[in-house]
Order: structure tokens, then C-alpha cells, then sequence
């Protein structure tokens, strides 16, 4: 697909979704509508046809991360009403900004294989208008380390973060407090200069104003006349209940502050999870090994299991119980997301006296007297032969 359709066409209203819906919500349009306008369904309806191939395309496009991210700034940097003129080598004007559209849709893909939109943001023009449009925060990425039982239960700790902010000192002017910076005269305070290159406006960044639009004369002495500084906060982050070690937690909004009025970043928080001493997970269960006598697991017994973070359990097992069966004890497990639980997984080792002596001795002797009879290595016997 070219540029000039993620310009021009809105992915969102052909799947029907919001601009913020999450990827269940896109995957599921996708697929409603793929169904009733499938080819297969609707092989003389053209309108059709086309109508499944432009759902497809934002679909492509919706699904992945990375490109979403990229449809999105170029949407927001030309605006939803944008239309590319045709023709190459042409030159048009939207507002105040002059573009080369050699430069917009040429010099080959981008990484993202999108046809150049690469361009858009690394170019001429692209470098204009970030210049001057709000700016989205950074994502800030972070690590947090929990225990065993916070993980299950969910827990809200402490994170302090150091981020880049308009400078305290100066207000983010970047000049020494009681003077202002002044408009730059090469730029007019647009930050780009324009010069005409056979029939084409290039704009590049004012090399008097490194790009700023303004001019410092008296910098200030704690931002040097950047006008950005590091600044260090703590915040209380939630960790939801259920979270596994490893996880990576997106937090909407907590990352860096945007410049110009642009929304903060995404705070990315990865959550390690220390190890319990008798439970394990999985999933949203819980595991347990409980160990259990020869006459327990030969007779059948009720023994007691232990439960994270409440009372024991009474557990039956049934004569005969072989080691290393599994039982479950229902809702005792992990918390799931809807605040239901999840199940205690109970797996049974059967233990095996180093020795023996006295009745006890006597006792497992008379035992095996009366079970000599059964091979129990007879059908293991069978399938080596025909092996």
C-alpha cells in the first residue's frame, strides 16, 4: 500500500471501530466483515470486492503495532482531510507548508515496509511539522520486583522515575531568569527556512535557530539554553492481581511528559516475580506438591493441604492413589482478571522409607508375600519384545 492511502483513508471507519479500540475489538470487526464481503460470497458484486480489499488493508495495517503507531502520526500529522495532489514531481501548499512530493512518497520503503512513510517523518516537510505541532512524550521503560504472593493478590508499590521536563529554572525558555528569547529574524520564528531549488520549495531547519524558532541571547545557567532539565518523581504503580513473572504492564499515560502540549508517553513496567518456597503457578492456578505415606496412598486417606493465605484444606484420596497424580481443589488458585479464582493443583508424592525395621518390617514382607503374584512389570515385558 502507498503513503498516500495512509493519508487519506481511515482505517478506523472502514472497520468500524473506535481510534482507541483495543486489538480484540479490531481482530473481531475484521473478521464480521471479512465473512459477509469474502469473494467467495460475493463473486459478481464488485463493489464487494473492492469494499473486502480496503478491509483488509486497514486490517493489515490495525493489526500490527508498529504500523498502527505509524498510521496514527501521520494521520494526526497531516490531518484526517489531507489529500495527496497527483503526479510526480508536482508542488502544492497546504497552510504554510511548502513540500517536495519527491521527497513525501520517494526514497524507498521505509523499514516497516509501508511504502515510505518512513519518509514522511524523516524528510524535509516531516521535520517542519514536528516542529511545529505538539509532540507525544517518550515511553519510558522500567522494572519492578514483586513477591510471590503480591503477584497473586495484586499489590500498588512505589516507582521512581527520572524523566526529561521543561526546565524549572527557565519555564522551558531555555533563557536566564528575567529575560525572554527572542523571535529568530532568518525563520520568522517557524524554525525552517525555504530556499527554491528549480521549481521546488525546500525547507531545511533555520541554521541561525538550530530549528527552534527562537533566538537566546542570555542563556539560562541550569538548562544551558536547551530549556529541558531531568526531573524525578515517584509514583504509586498498580500491579494488577495475577501477574506473571516476566509481564510487561503498559500504563497509559505515566511515561514522559509531551512537548508543546502533546500527551505524556506510556510507562512499560516489567514485573519480576520471586519464587515461593511450597506454591508454584500456573497460569491462573496454583500448584502444590504434598507428600503422602505408602499406607495413604495404598488405603486412601484425608490429608491436609496447605492454601495460600488462608486455612488448610481437607483433601480425600482414594485407595490405590498412584504417585504423582494430580487433584484439584477448585477456586484456591490465582486471581484472574474478573476477580474470579482460578483452581489449586494438588499433585501427590508418595514416600518411600529408606528403612525398615522391626514390625513395620514385618509387616511390608507379609505384604509382598501376598501380592507375589502380580508381575507388574509384565506388560512392560511385552511391548520391549514386540518393540
Amino acid at each position: 500500500m502507498s503513503t498516500r492511502d495512509w493519508i487519506e483513508k481511515d482505517y478506523y471507519k472502514i472497520l468500524g471501530v473506535p481510534k482507541d479500540a483495543d486489538q480484540a475489538t479490531i481482530k473481531k470487526a475484521y473478521r464480521n466483515l471479512a465473512r459477509d464481503l469474502h469473494p467467495d460470497r460475493n463473486s459478481t458484486d464488485k463493489a464487494a470486492e473492492a469494499r473486502f480489499k480496503d478491509v483488509s488493508e486497514a486490517y493489515s495495517v490495525l493489526s500490527n503495532p508498529a504500523k498502527r503507531k505509524e498510521y496514527d502520526e501521520a494521520r494526526t500529522l497531516f490531518g484526517s482531510g489531507f489529500r495527496v495532489p497527483g503526479g510526480a514531481g508536482g508542488r502544492t501548499t497546504e497552510g504554510t507548508f511548502n513540500f517536495d512530493l519527491g521527497d513525501l512518497f520517494g526514497g524507498g520503503g521505509s523499514s516497516t515496509g509501508t511504502g515510505g512513510i518512513g519518509d514522511v517523518f524523516g524528510g524535509l516537510f516531516g521535520s517542519r511539522a514536528r516542529t511545529s505541532q505538539a509532540r507525544r512524550g517518550a515511553d519510558v521503560e522500567s522494572e519492578v520486583s514483586i513477591g510471590f504472593v503480591e503477584a497473586v493478590e495484586g499489590v500498588t508499590v512505589p516507582l521512581r522515575m527520572t524523566s526529561s521536563s521543561a526546565c524549572t529554572s527557565c519555564a522551558g525558555t531555555g533563557a536566564r531568569a528575567g529575560t525572554v528569547p527572542r523571535v529568530c529574524p532568518s525563520c520568522a520564528g517557524t524554525g525552517h527556512t525555504s530556499t527554491n531549488a528549480g521549481g521546488f520549495s525546500l525547507s531545511e531547519p533555520c541554521t541561525e535557530c538550530k530549528g527552534r524558532g527562537l533566538i537566546v541571547d542570555d542563556p539560562c545557567p541550569t538548562c544551558m539554553g536547551s530549556g529541558r532539565g531531568k526531573t524525578s518523581k515517584t509514583m504509586q504503580v498498580r500491579i494488577p492481581a495475577g501477574v506473571r513473572d516476566g509481564q510487561r504492564i503498559r500504563l497509559k499515560g505515566r511515561g514522559a511528559p509531551g512537548e508543546r502540549g502533546g500527551r505524556a508517553g506510556d510507562l512499560y513496567v516489567t514485573v519480576k516475580v520471586a519464587a515461593h518456597p511450597v506454591f508454584g503457578r500456573r497460569n491462573e492456578h496454583l500448584t502444590v506438591t504434598v507428600p503422602v505415606t505408602f499406607p495413604e496412598a495404598t488405603l486412601g486417606a484425608d490429608i491436609k493441604v496447605p492454601t495460600l493465605g488462608g486455612a488448610p484444606v481437607t483433601l480425600k484420596l482414594p485407595p490405590g492413589t498412584p504417585n504423582g497424580r494430580t487433584f484439584r481443589v477448585r477456586g484456591r488458585g490465582a486471581r484472574r482478571s474478573d476477580g474470579s479464582r482460578g483452581d489449586l493443583l494438588v499433585t501427590v508424592e508418595v514416600l518411600v522409607p529408606d528403612r525398615v525395621s522391626g514390625k513395620a518390617k514385618d509387616a511390608v514382607e507379609a505384604f509382598r508375600q501376598a501380592t507375589s503374584g502380580d508381575d507388574v512389570r509384565a506388560e512392560l515385558m511385552r511391548a520391549a519384545e514386540r518393540g
